[in-house]
């Protein structure tokens, strides 16, 4: 009998899109035949890429709209998107949904030919631009398909301009994709509510966890040592909490240091020095390269404590659980977390492993990190809090995790 084929399909580079690389290896060590579709638009990730893709046992197509190397395919698909975004732009709740798909999906119909190039018997699909050319796909080969909402895409942005226009374009895709889908994930439990109320369909959480590591976090911390804080994500920008740490730290009675990885424009990279120059004199700033989602659990280990102080707008943020805290728990390290609905149950599960405050409120969050600081054995307790989190429910192994996926799958499947 024949191995069952998947085609996974992600609208940005594999090093970005850390759920479907799980996911495409998942299938592979349970005896599914997999290919993973993404595209290429900037040369370093494609490098990032291909190293992640070299260890892995699925085969992989890739859509190129990197300026350098593919100018005919950047400038054809610039253009076909800057028409169909034009047209949206003017009536977003009436152009058609080819035209929606086009605006909000660069590559939209290169990523279909792409999937259609090889048989499959499930396509499953994550990141915005890549949700409607799987449907279109999954329909025009006869072929069912399923999607992955890690984010609540129709409230992504600010409800105004060009924002209000990606929101609603994007509700009217999540409706579409999700009417005939084979079954649906989403990124929290928030996530998941909010697209059961808006759409009607069942929706399972796959959180933004990850596997175990192989070495045990061990309590490394110096008392003399600076505090060490660390943030990571694609982007480093505005809106994500890090005003919110640097705040904290001005506040706080001792040397700090705040570790931030990611992609960052110069701009706003100057603004958080002068931030930090002139709040925080006590406060060490450290702008990281991008890792790749292989390692970094162990970038983790040099810090001690993780924040993930989303401000709760859009309103995606507050339904949001970001990898960066399911990341930090696997190193063995205290979260800061705000009080925002996609991070409430991971905080109950943390316990003396979390600080939670308010969005803004940074007297709150300077005295919780204080508390730890003060108080003998408190951030061994945080940290052994952590790493129980980790082990018992927040990570991907768990059934409710990696086994859940597999088990949707397996349904279609049979």
């Amino acid at each position: 009998m024949s191995r069952r084929r998947v085609c996974v399909v992600t609208s940005g580079h594999l090093a970005g899109c850390p759920r479907m690389l799980k996911a495409a290896d998942a299938l592979v060590e349970a005896g599914y035949e997999v290919r993973v579709v993404s595209t290429i638009s900037m040369a370093g990730s494609a490098a990032a890429d291909r190293a992640l893709h070299a260890s892995r046992g699925w085969r992989w197509c890739t859509v190129s709209h990197e300026r350098g190397r593919a100018p005919l395919g950047w400038a054809r698909s610039g253009v076909r998107r800057r028409f169909a975004w034009t047209r949206a732009r003017r009536a977003p709740e009436r152009v058609s949904l080819d035209v929606a798909a086009a605006a909000l999906g660069r590559v939209h119909e290169e990523l279909i030919d792409a999937v259609l190039e090889s048989p499959a018997d499930l396509i499953y699909a994550g990141t915005v631009g890549a949700l409607a050319a799987a449907a279109a796909a999954g329909r025009r080969a006869g072929i069912p398909h399923a999607v992955d909402f890690e984010d609540f895409h129709c409230a992504e942005h600010d409800p105004a301009g060009d924002g209000a226009v990606f929101n609603v374009l994007a509700r009217r895709l999540m409706q579409d994709v999700a009417k005939d889908a084979a079954f649906v994930t989403a990124g929290s439990a928030a996530i998941a509510e909010a697209c059961a109320d808006q759409f009607g369909v069942e929706v399972t959480p796959i959180h933004n966890v990850f596997p175990l590591p192989k070495t045990q976090p061990t309590q490394c911390r110096s008392a003399a040592s600076p505090l060490r804080l660390y943030w990571f994500s694609q982007t480093i920008g505005p809106g994500r909490g890090i005003e919110d740490a640097i705040g904290a730290a001005a506040l706080l009675r001792r040397p700090v240091e705040l570790a931030l990885r990611g992609s960052v424009h110069p701009a706003y990279a100057r603004a958080l020095v002068q931030l930090a120059g002139a709040c925080a004199p006590q406060l060490t700033l450290r702008l990281l390269e991008i890792a790749s989602p292989d390692q970094m659990v162990d970038s983790c280990r040099a810090h001690d404590i993780g924040i993930c102080a989303e401000q709760g707008h859009p309103p995606n943020r507050a339904l949001n659980l970001p990898n960066k805290a399911t990341t930090y728990i696997l190193a063995g390290l205290p979260v800061v977390l705000t009080d925002i609905p996609g991070h409430r149950p991971l905080a109950r599960d943390l316990g003396e492993g979390a600080i939670v405050f308010a969005p803004g409120d940074v007297a709150a969050l300077a005295d919780g990190l204080q508390r730890l600081l003060d108080s003998s054995g408190a951030f061994a307790r945080a940290g052994e809090a952590a790493w129980h989190a980790a082990v018992s429910r927040w990570h991907w192994e768990h059934p409710d995790e990696r086994d859940a996926l597999l088990r949707l799958v397996d349904a279609v499947a049979a």
